[in-house]
């Protein structure tokens, strides 16, 4: 009687444990998707006479460097009495050098590959990244999939490229058509932009999961390698006027967006899986036409609603939810 008048059965107890873990998880997939769905958005905002005003390599060294501190802030003040009684062996760190720097590479790879092709090539190909993150799960972390999910993820690029269909189609009319192109060296570049996407995915989740230590120190490892991989683009690329040259408000929120999105996603495929990252940023395009709408009268077109369809049966097939 005591249990039952202190808030229940231990089974009641049990169930509202769980469920404040569902609300938990599924307010960080939330948070995710928003943040991936205002990247764009914000940085179209961001734009004087069609270009940006910083350089994309300062941007991106900074959201290296905010995630590098915040990891290091969680670690300190959250994380601290759970770490081991000596320091990690190196095969604990050195796990996270080789994605670290494929997401450095690729990164620099997506800016000049917008050279190669027109937008919409690039976000229609670049949806491929979701097949090259299942295939290398299935040969590295041996964690092969049935047709059904393999039809789901299928599903996802099929979305994807109706996203970019009618963002095309909202943005230019009858009068200003897009021309759709892409050379040899594109074509190569976005198939090694996928694969690099993919085995870098997989090689994360293989080093967070590997190793029981706090996700606050791993994200240590990982973005302190990540900070050293992208100060080394910076200072190889063309010089600027200034590292916070043509910095803004709206800089600081896409840098701190990034860096929460960073953080967040090494939760996920620490606990979860990169295939549902896959799945975050598809849901993120819906975000992303919202906030087109809101913010630049973008037309949303029948492609649109179709790819939303998509993602929601997918999301049914690859997770069985009802």
């Amino acid at each position: 009687m005591l249990l039952l008048e202190e808030g229940g059965s231990p089974g009641v107890l049990a169930a509202r444990v769980r469920m404040r873990e569902r609300l938990r998880w599924g307010l960080l997939l939330l948070l995710s998707v928003f943040a991936y769905g205002s990247h764009a958005p914000l940085l179209t905002l961001c734009r004087v006479d069609g270009a940006l005003p910083f350089s994309t390599s300062s941007v991106v060294l900074a959201t290296e460097l905010t995630k590098l501190g915040a990891s290091a802030a969680l670690l300190l003040s959250r994380d601290w009495h759970s770490l081991p009684p000596s320091a990690p062996p190196l095969s604990a760190v050195l796990p996270f050098a080789l994605p670290a720097a494929l997401y450095a590479l690729n990164n620099n790879l997506a800016v000049h590959m917008q050279g190669w092709m027109d937008p919409v090539t690039f976000q229609v190909l670049g949806n491929l990244k979701i097949m090259a993150t299942a295939v290398a799960r299935c040969l590295i972390l041996h964690q092969p999939l049935p047709a059904r999910r393999w039809a789901a993820l299928a599903l996802l690029v099929v979305s994807g490229a109706c996203h970019a269909g009618a963002v095309n189609r909202a943005r230019g009319g009858p009068e200003e058509p897009v021309r759709l192109y892409i050379t040899p060296l594109g074509a190569a570049a976005i198939a090694l932009y996928c694969s690099i996407s993919g085995l870098a995915a997989t090689l994360t989740e293989r080093a967070l999961k590997s190793q029981p230590l706090p996700l606050s120190l791993q994200n240590l490892f990982l973005y302190s390698f990540g900070a050293i991989a992208n100060l080394v683009a910076y200072l190889a690329g063309p010089p600027t006027a200034g590292f916070f040259q043509g910095f803004s408000p709206v800089v600081g929120v896409i840098i701190a967006s990034q860096a929460l999105n960073g953080l967040l996603m090494s939760a996920v495929m620490k606990h979860d899986s990169s295939i549902t990252r896959l799945f975050v940023i598809s849901c993120s395009m819906l975000v992303n036409a919202g906030l087109s709408v809101l913010l630049f009268q973008v037309r949303l077109t029948p492609l649109f609603f179709l790819a939303a369809c998509l993602i929601c049966f997918a999301i049914h097939l690859y997770y069985h939810v009802r």
